[in-house]
């Protein structure tokens, strides 16, 4: 960013303050404990009682409308890089929470390489992590104050999920791999999501009487998952993008860094302040190197065409989707739609037994399966020396006993194991606390065999 505003025009910035274009954090809150309540359902007779008023308590939650109104501001930063090349500048009280939301959301949607497993993984670390977002208070991981708490980061995870229903093909994950993530936020053997700042990890995780405490990182999934259950995280109909030839090659990653440069915060190492955030002081400081230069003129919204956001959004969903290209989502009306695999999963009153996006994916897996399969044997006609160990992912051939919940409700029969073990998890902590910890992914039918 400073390269970028060091030379005329000046004026070819925009800034948008975050804390008065959305909702407050104490306002997210609130809506997202709301939502939580509809999913409190012990018995069939509460969820048929739930279940005739659904969508009026739906929308009085307000939840889904925050995230309709976050991915609206991200359309409206895409539309400034890409159609009016201005640079944004994104700015909170904290600069740790919301940013982090509009800054990923934006790199997702327009950078294809954050919509891969490595890719998104290391959005994740540099924009939330290393970024200093507050997981211990905004999760309320240590239970002292419920002012600093809100699903921040859930809101991003939200929002993704809405676009990998959208565009599945441009994801190279799933929706159970945001799925666990989202699990894995409340696991307290991971550091990853447990800390304010990177500083307060190392402070609370080295040093006397703290040396042979082990953490482990998230994104290590064999930690929680064999490597079979590890290929629901795999989506197998992504469409992977074509490696540019070698003289294309520059051209690209230039592209790719100037994309970086417009999309990031600014990433000067400097020591994190619980208060102030991480970014506080690299916006300070560019505020004030800007208005010394008497920089009079910043582009605002209300200075712009008020058809200028649905001109571009109308415009880009007329035409072919390029799945590595911009992606914006869909959010008029029921676009919008609930995570149900998050949310319902522990509702056997709805779940659709052979029914759902299972059935049909169930259906294509099998048949790569069987296409793995055929070319092993003509691969070892041709060579012996082929080993032919191919990894079949592993999903049941009668997709009619699966649920629409699958891989967290298997069969129809309620005894059966989920497909994801998760057993350990429930050693962590006494029963009591588990019942508590209402957002934890907890396997309730025993230890897997």
């Amino acid at each position: 960013i400073y390269k970028t505003i060091s030379k005329p025009p000046y004026e070819l910035l925009k800034t948008d303050d975050l804390s008065s274009s959305l909702l407050s954090l104490q306002d997210i809150q609130t809506a997202y404990s709301r939502f939580k309540q509809l999913f409190f359902i012990e018995n069939s007779t509460d969820f048929r009682a739930t279940d005739v008023k659904w969508f009026s308590l739906l929308e009085s939650t307000n939840w889904l409308e925050i995230i309709r109104r976050v991915l609206k501001k991200a359309i409206e930063v895409a539309e400034c890089l890409e159609r009016q090349h201005t640079n944004v500048l994104l700015i909170e009280e904290s600069a740790t929470d919301l940013c982090c939301v509009i800054s990923s959301l934006v790199q997702v949607m327009m950078d294809s390489y954050s919509r891969t497993k490595s890719g998104f993984q290391s959005l994740i670390q540099k924009e939330w992590v290393i970024g200093g977002h507050g997981f211990l208070d905004r999760c309320s991981h240590l239970h002292k104050s419920d002012k600093e708490e809100a699903p921040v980061f859930l809101l991003l995870l939200n929002c993704v999920w809405q676009l990998i229903q959208q565009y599945p093909p441009a994801f190279e994950f799933t929706e159970t791999y945001l799925t666990v993530l989202s699990d894995s936020l409340y696991v307290p053997i991971f550091s990853t999501f447990f800390f304010n700042s990177q500083h307060q990890k190392d402070t609370n995780t080295t040093g006397e009487g703290l040396s042979t405490q082990r953490f482990f990182t998230v994104w290590d999934w064999s930690v929680q998952f064999d490597l079979k259950a590890q290929d629901f995280l795999n989506n197998p109909l992504y469409a992977e993008k074509p490696k540019p030839d070698k003289s294309q090659w520059k051209t690209a990653r230039f592209k790719e860094r100037h994309h970086q440069q417009q999309l990031s915060l600014p990433l000067t190492q400097t020591k994190s302040s619980p208060k102030r955030g991480f970014f506080r002081e690299e916006t300070d400081h560019l505020i004030k190197n800007i208005l010394g230069k008497r920089i009079g003129k910043f582009i605002n919204s209300s200075d712009e065409p008020p058809n200028s956001f649905r001109e571009f959004y109308d415009s880009w969903h007329s035409k072919p989707v390029d799945y590595h290209g911009l992606l914006l989502p869909r959010i008029d009306g029921p676009e919008i739609k609930v995570w149900a695999q998050r949310y319902l999963r522990w509702i056997p009153d709805a779940q659709l037994h052979g029914g759902g996006t299972v059935a049909t994916a169930a259906k294509i897996l099998d048949f790569m399966e069987e296409v793995q399969s055929l070319q092993v044997k003509m691969d070892e006609q041709c060579s012996q020396a082929i080993s032919g160990d191919v990894h079949a992912v592993p999903m049941l051939r009668n997709s009619a006993r699966l649920s629409s919940l699958f891989p967290f409700a298997l069969l129809q029969r309620q005894s059966v194991k989920p497909a994801l073990p998760t057993s350990t998890w429930k050693n962590l902590e006494d029963e009591d606390d588990l019942v508590k910890r209402d957002d934890e992914f907890v396997d309730l039918s025993g230890d897997m065999s």
